[in-house]
């Protein structure tokens, strides 16, 4: 477990973490998010003892990371997969660790087994692919069998299979009790793997809670209706005040009513209804809406006019074009 207690971290002028706390259980998978310079590396950096903190202290399994006797068996972290000696064999990098942490070389072929580089772990690291990087870096932090593992961006440059053995390890190792702690600007990831949230910007705590309470922070984006009496359906909406829009796949996007009024309604005037979904905001739009005022390093343009674009928020597929419907 981490225990984060009004953390700080000053860099001359510039405040990079400001009195941040919050707590990462064991048992399940806590994402750490916020927008680029948010604080996040440097924050991971002081729970392992990396940078020290200004003011606050961090506590892993109740102590500072500092204390543990077996630093690796406390916490496995991959920060930079870089960070290998490019000359050594995979297999020598990690029996290296084995030897400097006192951890038995066996260890050493389980790890590599588990994250697939058995071919390659007699081969240089330093020809390895940005994808057997990132696997020789989870392999080294479970190299202590931790208790708790923290990964920065795990999925950086892993192919989608590799992409769903990472989320699935993720989960497992949540699974069997040990406290998970990823960082990942990978929306969908971040939606499909963690159950908890710890949300910063610009070193500041925006969240600390489930994946489903800081998504409901955002209001619906609308219904979707499916209804063989279209003409029935577009004077009930009127009637009620909503507005009402076309779908490329059939289906009417509702907006300024509930699924609820939408569906008393239609019960009320005998209007058949085959979908009634209430189109909730994606984690991403959650994170972009929530996080907007604490985006440093922001883009501004146009790319000019095009179709209006409404994320459909069931599922990862491409987003549904919404096209008007006149009156």
């Amino acid at each position: 477990m981490i225990e984060a207690v009004g953390l700080r971290k000053v860099y001359g002028k510039k405040v990079a973490v400001h009195d941040l706390s919050f707590t990462v259980r064991p048992g399940i998978v806590t994402g750490f998010l916020g927008p680029n310079g948010s604080g996040k590396s440097t924050t991971m950096r002081m729970i392992v003892g990396l940078d020290r903190p200004t003011a606050g202290h961090v506590l892993v399994d109740g102590k500072p990371f500092a204390e543990h006797r077996s630093p690796l068996s406390s916490v496995g972290a991959l920060l930079d997969a870089k960070a290998v000696h490019t000359g050594r064999s995979a297999h020598n990098h990690l029996r290296a660790m084995a030897a400097t942490a006192g951890i038995p070389a066996s260890r050493v072929d389980e790890v590599v087994d588990l994250v697939g580089l058995r071919e390659v772990a007699r081969k240089r690291a330093g020809g390895f692919s940005l994808g057997m990087g990132q696997r020789l870096g989870i392999a080294s932090a479970l190299l202590g069998d931790p208790a708790t593992v923290m990964f920065d961006e795990p999925v950086n440059g892993l192919d989608p299979d590799g992409i769903l053995w990472i989320r699935n390890l993720m989960k497992e190792l949540a699974g069997q009790g040990r406290a998970v702690f990823v960082s990942s600007h990978l929306m969908s990831e971040m939606a499909l793997t963690a159950e908890h949230l710890v949300v910063i910007g610009k070193g500041r705590l925006i969240a600390d809670e489930s994946v489903r309470a800081f998504v409901d922070r955002v209001q619906p984006r609308g219904v979707t209706v499916r209804s063989p009496q279209v003409e029935q359906l577009r004077e009930l909406v009127a009637l009620e005040g909503g507005t009402l829009a076309a779908m490329d796949d059939g289906s009417f996007d509702v907006r300024g009513l509930s699924a609820e009024r939408i569906g008393d309604a239609a019960a009320a005037r005998g209007v058949a209804l085959h979908e009634l979904t209430t189109v909730k905001a994606s984690l991403e739009e959650a994170f972009m809406e929530l996080t907007a005022s604490a985006v440093e390093y922001q883009a501004h343009g146009s790319t000019g006019q095009g179709p209006v674009v409404v994320p459909d928020g069931r599922d990862n597929s491409e987003p549904r074009v919404r096209q008007e419907v006149s009156r």
